[in-house]
């Protein structure tokens, strides 16, 4: 049930992938959370949450692109979650929470975070970029660390909708790799209780308009899972317990989200049945969905690239998607 007021081209980078190919250049360490671009940084909670193994990390922030005229930036070490406001210049009343990847290890701010946003703020979208906690940061739960911050945000920006003049039931979500995992975790368990209340934001909903899992780490079956996600967020193989409460494919229902899928075919760090599983599983369940399968593009194309089109191939299909949808019109 949606929530409303009634009840590839390959990018020159694997950037998704990175995280593990040691390619950063001048990192910057910081006690204090980092200065990474423009907009408002909202902190999602009140206090720095509980639970960090190492809680004097500093964060770093990394550029990891070799083109002067192309930013793309990577940040780790995040004690202070917080989303980063982008206002569109011509606000319709929609949102959305743009959630990067990173492999858990890293947020890919730019390709994932800052140049999504320009897209879906020409389109008149106000977006919010979330910084969140990385399991591999360490923390005493570290597969919950990432969803419980993705919950809260969809929450703080409720909350601050009448600054931001966006329509609180026009909130969507869109996340990439590791953010995709956020986010098909928020279309599909909203509702789940991954964290105490703190207070009265929380007791507005979390449930996204809409969602955009971009190649997404989706299931943690290791039959399909990305290599690196039962050492990161279980420690080891997950239990059949831990695979049916974390693969967002087997938690989908009639009141998941209405969906808009991408992945690539020559996905190999992230296999394209991940996308496939949730695909089937929310046709199953009859929910909107829209999939898209491109014959190549890797793993982590961001925006993508194709002459005479800087929005990539994808990003125009999911804006007409959304105003299908009735996000904007």
């Amino acid at each position: 049930m949606r929530l409303s007021r009634r009840n590839l081209v390959k990018f020159p980078l694997a950037l998704a992938g990175a995280s593990a190919l040691g390619i950063g250049t001048a990192a910057i360490a910081s006690p204090q959370p980092a200065t990474i671009g423009t907009g408002e940084a909202i902190d999602l909670w009140p206090s720095p949450p509980a639970g960090a193994l190492h809680p004097d990390m500093a964060e770093v922030v990394e550029q990891t692109s070799s083109n002067p005229d192309y930013s793309s930036r990577r940040l780790k070490g995040v004690l202070n979650p917080r989303v980063v406001a982008l206002p569109a210049d011509m606000p319709n009343g929609a949102a959305m929470l743009i959630i990067p990847g990173g492999g858990f290890a890293w947020n890919y701010f730019d390709h994932e975070g800052y140049h999504i946003a320009d897209v879906l703020n020409r389109a008149g979208i106000t977006c919010f970029l979330l910084i969140y906690r990385l399991a591999q940061d360490g923390w005493s739960d570290p597969v919950s660390v990432g969803p419980a911050d993705a919950q809260r945000a969809m929450r703080v920006i409720r909350a601050n909708a009448a600054r931001f003049h966006i329509d609180p039931t026009r909130l969507g979500v869109m996340g990439f790799s590791a953010g995709g995992f956020l986010t098909a975790t928020l279309a599909t368990r909203y509702s789940a209780s991954l964290y105490a209340p703190v207070d009265d934001t929380d007791q507005l909903s979390a449930q996204p308009f809409l969602a955009a899992p971009i190649y997404p780490v989706q299931s943690v079956d290791p039959a399909y899972a990305y290599s690196g996600v039962a050492p990161v967020l279980f420690g080891g193989p997950p239990t059949p317990a831990q695979i049916r409460e974390w693969s967002p494919d087997l938690n989908v229902t009639s009141e998941a989200a209405s969906s808009f899928l991408a992945h690539a075919e020559d996905d190999t760090t992230v296999l394209v049945a991940n996308t496939v599983r949730l695909r089937d599983a929310m046709v199953g369940a009859k929910v909107t969905v829209e999939t898209h399968l491109f014959a190549h593009g890797g793993h982590g194309f961001g925006t993508g690239y194709l002459p005479n089109s800087p929005d990539g191939l994808w990003l125009p299909l999911f804006l007409k998607f959304a105003r299908e949808q009735k996000l904007f019109s």
